[in-house]
């Protein structure tokens, strides 16, 4: 399915980006609340999952700027599409997650031991 194939996508990326597998957990659950909430469609599901994996890295990580730019360069180029989409999307992602970007444990572990088991 495009989502499953989306997840691959953001794990690939987050491997060339050396982030880690708790990020990668973060960032699918953001993705997933977006899924079950129905903001995804066709148009934007890059975007989303461009947004969650910068959300993610940048609350999960102490990323230095060359590091944030490396990133948006990778998702640029990995999900096809402009940075400047990207930066104006990750806010409308912040507010349909209602700024609730630290997760609770039981949603981040059932990814992060499936993606540390993979590895």
């Amino acid at each position: 399915s495009p989502i499953s194939s989306l997840k691959r996508e953001m794990r690939n990326l987050s491997d060339e980006c050396s982030l880690e597998p708790v990020t990668v957990s973060m960032a699918y659950v953001y993705f997933e609340k977006l899924v079950l909430q129905g903001k995804l469609n066709k148009q934007n599901r890059k975007l989303c999952a461009g947004a969650c994996v910068l959300l993610a890295a940048k609350i999960s990580s102490d990323l230095r700027k060359h590091e944030v730019k490396h990133l948006i360069d990778k998702l640029e180029e990995r999900f096809r599409f402009n940075r400047r989409d990207l930066i104006g999307f990750e806010f409308t992602v912040l507010v349909a997650l209602e700024l609730a970007l630290y997760l609770p444990e039981n949603q981040v572990l059932p990814h992060y031991r499936r993606l540390t088991q993979q590895s």
